[in-house]
């Protein structure tokens, strides 16, 4: 039996060390959601961009369209290859496309668009194959929270790449925006040589055959008497799906007893995006310039302030995951995001000397409550609602229609408010928040507290 350097080494590392890096991905894709929040204001002075939506939308929303195919790419992929495999591969390739964003020619916007949708592949790619490696090496009473620390990288990557904003901003412009997008690759890097010593899934082993590996990694993360129990349990449940799964395709996503959770958890993924989070992260300096006139380089210490109401709010849930229900959490977190947004349209529609300031007070609290809600839970769900004969393609697709969403509201937010009022374009976005809400009553499953194989049986049940 051939087993890698790594699993041959992994008798000395700690299961702490395999739940760090194997969320750290997040840390990537947060710092480059981020990143771009305090950089675009000095690139569209170093370019002349301004007034110019809809290159500056590309830009912006570039990583997202080319994460639309790294999200489903990486999924198929690592099926065959391995979700460790295909980490290592996405820190590669970020490495490469921060350091070619870092030196973009003057005036190169088309480059600068391409380069990010490489980058994009990598994004995506750590977006679908962190949830489903944390997911699968979680036990079931405490997956809620360890597929929380993936939020909680997400998040403190956002925050460290305002933080970094702000302390280049006093840099001339032409360098600014530059250091801020190469120094992505540092957090690469180190992602990089950490995944080097991590093991793979135990349930991509036992699907491999490679059962004493598996047996080995289910040793580092779970008490010695829980190891076999679960391992046979894994084996059952990869015979019973090994026919359906040398004729899996993308057909059996939507049909049969698979067709309920994949439209649960797809749907979950998308919503989160057209709720229109994004829009805040990636445009806040320029959402309080127009509010209040001043120019959105000045702006850069709401990011942070963003960003660390969202890292507190991702510390809450690692309390909380595993004591409400999630599709509780969906639903009281998707009502306050929607009322705060829909509510700064009403009150300005009653109140038009209302001070224009108010639309990120409500922003503020949209953030607190997306923190905790919908910004964990939507991971935790794609890492944990997917049986396994489908997990890689369902995960990739889940991923793909969450960065399609994140990518229209990326490029499209610009043109919106260019042609109507900040208030009106938010206000659409908690009409949607309210949508998802419904979506969430009649549509997703409890997963809280069950094994996969349980959250498998009621895909079953209801065919």
């Amino acid at each position: 039996m051939n087993t890698s350097t790594a699993e041959k080494d992994n008798k000395k590392i700690s299961s702490s060390f395999i739940y760090f890096f194997g969320s750290f991905g997040g840390i990537l894709f947060g710092y480059d959601i981020g990143v771009m929040t305090g950089a675009l204001p000095f690139l569209q002075d170093d370019w002349g961009l301004h007034g110019n939506a809809s290159i500056i939308g590309w830009i912006t929303s570039a990583v997202m369209f080319g994460a639309i195919f790294g999200g489903a790419l990486a999924g198929q992929l690592s099926d065959k290859l391995g979700r460790r495999k295909m980490i290592l591969i996405s820190a590669l390739i970020f490495v490469v496309g921060s350091v070619l964003s870092g030196i973009a020619p003057d005036n190169g916007q088309y480059y600068l668009i391409g380069v990010r949708i490489l980058l994009g592949l990598a994004v995506g790619a750590a977006s679908a194959l962190v949830p489903a490696y944390m997911s699968e090496m979680a036990p079931a009473h405490l997956r809620g929270r360890l597929s929380g620390i993936n939020q909680t990288m997400i998040v403190s990557g956002m925050l460290l790449s305002y933080i970094v904003d702000y302390l280049l901003k006093d840099l001339p412009e032409m360098y600014a925006w530059r250091l801020m997008l190469g120094l992505a690759a540092v957090p690469a890097i180190i992602l990089f040589f950490g995944v080097l010593r991590l093991p793979e899934s135990p349930r991509f082993l036992v699907r491999h055959n490679l059962l004493d590996a598996a047996r080995r990694t289910l040793s580092y993360i779970r008490p010695s008497d829980e190891v076999e129990p679960e391992l046979k349990q894994i084996q059952e449940t990869v015979a019973a799906e090994a026919h359906a799964a040398q004729n899996s395709s993308w057909g059996m996503l939507f049909s049969g007893k698979y067709q309920y959770l994949v439209v649960a958890g797809i749907g979950v993924a998308a919503f989160q995006q057209f709720q229109g989070a994004n829009a805040i992260f990636y445009y806040i300096p320029l959402i309080v310039e127009t509010a209040t006139g001043h120019a959105a380089s000045s702006q850069l210490m709401w990011p942070i302030i963003q960003g660390v109401l969202l890292v507190l709010g991702s510390l809450v849930f690692l309390v909380i995951a595993d004591k409400f229900n999630r599709r509780t959490l969906l639903k009281v977190g998707g009502t306050i995001m929607g009322l705060s947004f829909i509510l700064p349209a009403i009150i300005n529609s009653i109140m038009p000397d209302t001070n224009p300031m108010m639309i990120v007070f409500f922003l503020c609290i949209y953030v607190a409550f997306y923190s905790f809600t919908w910004a964990p839970l939507t991971w935790v769900i794609v890492g944990e609602i997917f049986p396994l004969a489908i997990r890689g393609r369902a995960s990739g697709m889940a991923s793909s229609f969450n960065w399609i969403g994140s990518f229209l509201v990326g490029l499209l937010f610009p043109i919106m408010t260019a042609s109507m009022p900040q208030e009106i374009v938010f206000a659409i976005f908690g009409v949607i928040c309210m949508l998802g809400v419904c979506f969430v009553t009649k549509c997703v499953p409890e997963t809280r507290g069950h094994t996969l194989e349980e959250i498998e049986a009621q895909g079953t049940k209801r065919r």
